[in-house]
């Protein structure tokens, strides 16, 4: 654990609600996804399936979860500070991830997981597909949404737009997703406008908004919008599921959830005050996101060499408890040095280069 104290400045249950995100994910990998259509793992559970199998709405909480926090960063600063705090947070573990990824696949070998070095350098961008190659783990397709709506937010900061029509940015945006999601469908828009997880970081957005300034009429509209239609978007996953495993949550259970997500975000802020931040919460907040990229692929074939040895769910919970120590790990030592060192570094980078802007800036003006 971290001695040093954690930040006055964060809401310590947000990290433990995205902790519960990450693992309801890891365990929709590993005790449903893993042994469904794609046979990843080589024995399943079908005890834990059904429950497991709602696992992957943590995504969805993630989304819920990034808004509120990216309006809280975009607030009261300038675009160049957001854009070099989001790529510090993001770049410097999904490169460590991928990387020890990459290392334990081909190290393994199986033909169920095939990697390349080609497959690897096209993951250092990220953007894999763009490049004709696969992720090198299937949840890294909701990192790119993160950095879509990253790069959405930095734009409305540099054209000074952010602060002042957030509310109408976000009206015009839920408008977009709507028209899309009820009549078009396009998966160009899904991906450049994040329309059918957009209503999930516009909900979070909007929870943070009244959070910082308080109720107002047009936010809660804009709120109960944004629920509505996430509700509705929550039906693209089902149908691709239910194509790809032959099963998916009933709708019921889908709206149901999306309720309990919902809740569990605005829960969390009102509540900030019953759990203090401290190392514990900072540890557990920190080691979700190396966690996340972490134990998918990983974790298959951690479980399937196991498996012969201990048994199939001896060899699942001790995957589970290994992957929580190792990104533990990979947060302490290697995420939080890093990220200071980039921000430090970036942060001087951009300082120099907005001198030297003004600097020409005025020179030519006094030409002028």
């Amino acid at each position: 654990m971290d001695p040093r104290p954690a930040r006055q400045d964060y809401i310590a249950t947000l990290d433990l609600l995205r902790l519960g995100a990450a693992l309801a994910v890891v365990l929709f990998h590993y005790f449903f996804r893993g042994a469904a259509a794609d046979g990843f793992l080589t024995a399943g559970y079908p005890h834990a399936a059904p429950l497991a199998l709602y696992g992957y709405l943590g995504v969805n909480l993630f989304f819920l979860i990034s808004g509120f926090v990216i309006a809280w960063s975009a607030e009261g600063g300038g675009w160049e500070r957001f854009a070099v705090a989001r790529f510090a947070r993001l770049y410097p573990g999904f490169l460590l991830c991928m990387t020890i990824s990459f290392a334990v696949i081909a190290f393994s070998g199986t033909p169920l997981l095939p990697a390349s070095f080609s497959q690897y350098l096209a993951n250092l961008a990220m953007f894999a597909p763009a490049f004709g190659q696969p992720f090198m783990d299937g949840v890294y397709w909701s990192i790119v949404l993160e950095v879509v709506f990253y790069g959405w937010v930095t734009l409305a900061l540099v054209a000074g737009v952010f602060q002042r029509w957030k509310l109408a940015l976000i009206l015009g945006w839920l408008a977009i997703a709507a028209v899309n999601e009820l009549f078009l469908g396009s998966g160009a828009a899904r991906l450049l406008f994040l329309t059918e997880f957009g209503p999930f970081f516009a909900a979070g957005m909007l929870v943070h908004h009244l959070h910082a300034h308080g109720r107002s009429v047009p936010a809660l509209l804009l709120l109960a919008a944004a629920f509505v239609l996430s509700s509705y978007t929550l039906s693209v996953t089902q149908q691709w599921m239910i194509g790809h495993y032959g099963i998916a949550v009933p709708s019921a259970h889908l709206v149901a959830a999306n309720v309990v997500m919902h809740a569990a975000l605005t829960g969390a802020v009102l509540l900030r005050d019953r759990i203090r931040p401290s190392p514990l919460t900072l540890a557990l907040g920190g080691l979700t996101y190396p966690l996340y990229l972490l134990h998918q692929n990983a974790g298959y074939l951690f479980i399937n060499a196991l498996t012969p040895l201990a048994g199939k769910w001896v060899a699942a919970w001790t995957c589970v408890a290994l992957m929580v120590l190792v990104s533990w790990a990979i947060w302490r030592h290697f995420e939080r040095p890093v990220q200071h060192w980039f921000k430090i570094r970036l942060s001087l980078v951009v300082d120099a280069g907005l001198v030297r802007f003004r600097h020409v800036s005025a020179a030519a003006q006094a030409a002028e």
